[in-house]
């Protein structure tokens, strides 16, 4: 089973996807009956739009199944809003995963000491995978020893992806044209594996339906 961990585009009805919504989306999303599976959180160039009624409407759209992930949330040197705003707004949203038993979906651009150092810090107990990750081996290895899942898109570095351990290696489309299946196709001929051994999307979702 391809599963698309994170994805902002239409979802292929062909395979399971986390769909990321906005809160204006999610509106509507939770007040109809449709159906599917979704993120939803507060990016840290959204921080500035984190109040008390949203994050009372995230914990209570939470607690619904259709609500799989949190985020993106995380941490990113080019918001316009301080580091210290970003980490706090963050801080909510950890709270809530762990709470809620929710992973968490994490967006960071030239934070990952900050955030590696809150993970160790707090020691949560539910999954962080970061999405699109495109860094360097060295950085891989960092987020992995940190206890990271890390989440490949269309664009990768091949070493990441060759020394990442398949149950902690997921894919994602994002905004790529691409489908989540040549996604897993590229991953698994950097893993010399079969596409369908790439399963930790798969077991993830299992337990979040369990």
């Amino acid at each position: 089973m391809y599963v698309d961990i994170h994805t902002h585009k239409s979802v292929d009805s062909n395979y399971p996807a986390i769909r990321n919504l906005t809160f204006s989306d999610a509106e509507n999303r939770f007040s109809s009956n449709v159906v599917g599976l979704f993120s939803l959180g507060f990016h840290p160039w959204q921080a500035g739009e984190f109040s008390v009624e949203r994050m009372d409407k995230l914990t209570a759209w939470t607690a619904e199944g259709r609500l799989a992930a949190i985020g993106e949330c995380g941490l990113d040197k080019y918001s316009q809003f301080p580091l210290e705003v970003q980490m706090h707004v963050l801080e909510q949203q950890i709270t809530l995963s762990e709470k809620m038993m929710r992973p968490l979906i994490i967006h960071c651009v030239g934070c990952f000491n900050e955030l590696f150092e809150l993970k160790k810090q707090l020691n949560p107990r539910q999954l962080w995978t970061i999405h699109g990750f495109r860094g360097k081996p060295q950085l891989a290895m960092q987020a992995l020893k940190a206890g990271c899942a890390l989440s490949f898109g269309e664009h990768f570095n091949p070493e990441s992806v060759r020394i990442t351990p398949i149950d902690s290696l997921f894919a994602e489309t994002d905004e790529s044209r691409l489908s989540i299946s040549e996604i897993y196709h590229s991953l698994s001929n950097i893993k010399k594996c079969h596409a369908e051994d790439l399963n930790a999307g798969e077991n993830l979702l299992n337990r979040l339906l369990a």
